[in-house]
């Protein structure tokens, strides 16, 4: 396969690799908003098994194509997969720590508490959706949109879950373990997010490198935010 063929075949692989963790939080939004969770933790884990042999699909293919002759765009690409590769692990493994929580939480705490998480998974579906797009359209704009909301509502949102897991671990002693799991909810949302962030930062390394080169040659650029 060559440098051009490996670049189609793993920008399939990756965006499918997005596509599954975008299932698994759908899945938590879902259960959420029906507030029915039972089976919740066994279909996370079932996308987070097709997560993982994705991971070591694109990590083979990658290491092949590394093996081979690339050009300086070709290998800068392979690069960001490869090395974007543990973020996207790390995500799916947080947004099935979610689900799995939240099944466990449910028959034990009241719905308030469960519904908290819902609009920070709504957001980190949109990330989700944006960081895809700039992938897929290597788009910078849509990159730093993803940054953006990361920066400045994802953080805001955590901050919101944390204070309300402190404010029932003072009001109700007695429920301490719901709180610390509502907790462990919200960091685990919240580093979900830092991990997307990871992926955009590296993308428009990647699109203002290849400007760079295009200036260098005297080219136009794209017209790219």
């Amino acid at each position: 396969m060559d440098g051009q063929a490996s670049m189609r075949h793993l920008t399939v692989r990756f965006l499918r690799m997005l596509s599954l963790t975008l299932e698994e939080l759908a899945a938590v939004r879902d259960a959420s908003g029906r507030a029915e969770y039972a089976g919740l933790a066994a279909r996370a884990e079932a996308l987070e098994r097709e997560t993982d042999a994705l991971e070591r699909e694109i990590e083979d293919a990658c290491l092949a194509a590394f093996a081979g002759p690339l050009s300086p765009e070709e290998l800068a690409f392979h690069l960001l997969v490869f090395r974007s590769l543990t973020n996207l692990e790390r995500v799916g493994d947080y947004a099935f720590g979610v689900a799995r929580d939240l099944e466990r939480l449910a028959p034990r705490t009241r719905s308030a508490t469960l519904q908290d998480v819902l609009p920070l998974v709504d957001l980190l579906m949109e990330m989700l959706e944006k960081l895809a797009y700039a992938f897929a359209e290597r788009d910078v704009a849509a990159a730093r949109e993803v940054m953006r909301l990361d920066a400045e509502e994802v953080d805001a949102l955590y901050e919101q879950m944390l204070r309300a897991s402190l404010t029932r671990l003072h009001e109700r002693p007695d429920d301490a373990e719901i709180a610390l799991t509502a907790h462990r909810m919200a960091r685990s949302l919240e580093r979900l997010g830092d991990h997307l962030v990871n992926v955009a930062e590296r993308l428009e390394a990647l699109e203002r490198a290849a400007e760079v080169g295009h200036l260098a040659e005297g080219q136009p650029l794209r017209g790219r935010g």
